[in-house]
């Protein structure tokens, strides 16, 4: 059973956290990693930066085009990521734009990906059917499950194709704004959020955006198996002090 079926077999209301690699600083990428583990993180979504993140707000996109001043870029994330086993244990995804893996070279990624560790990808702009029919084989034969997106327009086919395609779980949208939004669960929220409980997936639900306190986390994962922090949670982080930053806003979520 491989990292991400475990986890979701064994707990319930998982806290996944989002950060950029290269942000703050360049060699923070496994020091955050690290620490988020140790304060009780159950999954990780490591973001690789890309110069145009359109579906991110103003948080990440910063974060992200710090990290590229910084000098990150899937080459450097694969070299820190080298050490990524020697010191992290829990669920690692990768998070980014499909066009630097398509630079990159999208075998030499998943290849990449594999001899790190890392046991998913996210990519959103990645269109389901080129997945389908030029990529997923080269994604399974490299242990790599590929994380599609759901907003709350998304057709009932669509959803069950996606569950189809994955082995890890759905990643469901709150809206279907840029992220760094505040988790409004409104009457039309609700109906969407049980409209999907009641398709009864093959695969566990995470929902992201939105989710940036203690209160927010709890509303979502009511109803999926649990939930993603993002914005908040790269806001928080101080160039100074990153592990007592992470162990400060980890506090709101777990006993330290």
């Amino acid at each position: 059973m491989n990292r991400i079926k475990k986890l979701f077999a064994e707990k319930k209301d998982i806290l996944s956290i989002y950060y950029t690699a290269g942000f703050p600083s360049l060699d923070d990428t496994l020091t955050i990693a690290e620490e988020l583990e140790r304060c009780g993180a159950d999954l990780l979504e490591i973001g690789f930066p890309y110069s145009d993140p359109v579906a991110d707000g103003p948080v990440i996109q910063e974060s992200s085009k710090r990290a590229l001043d910084n000098g990150m870029d899937l080459k450097t994330l694969f070299t820190q990521l080298k050490e990524l086993r020697n010191r992290v244990n829990i669920p690692v995804l990768l998070m980014g734009y499909v066009n630097p893996v398509l630079q990159f070279g999208v075998e030499n990624f998943c290849r990449a990906c594999a001899e790190a560790g890392v046991d998913g990808c996210i990519v959103p702009d990645l269109p389901m059917v080129e997945y389908e029919t030029l990529y997923q084989p080269v994604f399974e034969q490299n242990g790599l499950t590929n994380i599609f997106l759901v907003t709350p327009q998304t057709s009932e086919e669509r959803i069950r194709k996606i569950d189809g395609l994955t082995s890890g779980f759905v990643y469901l949208l709150s809206s279907s704004a840029t992220t760094g939004k505040n988790l409004q669960v409104s009457e039309s929220t609700e109906a969407y959020f049980s409209r999907i409980a009641d398709m009864k997936l093959d695969n566990p639900t995470m929902i992201g955006f939105g989710i940036n306190s203690k209160e927010t986390f709890e509303k979502a994962c009511a109803y999926a198996n649990g939930a993603i922090i993002g914005s908040a949670f790269v806001k928080s982080l101080d160039a100074a002090d990153i592990k007592g930053s992470v162990q400060r806003f980890m506090r709101q979520f777990r006993e330290l």
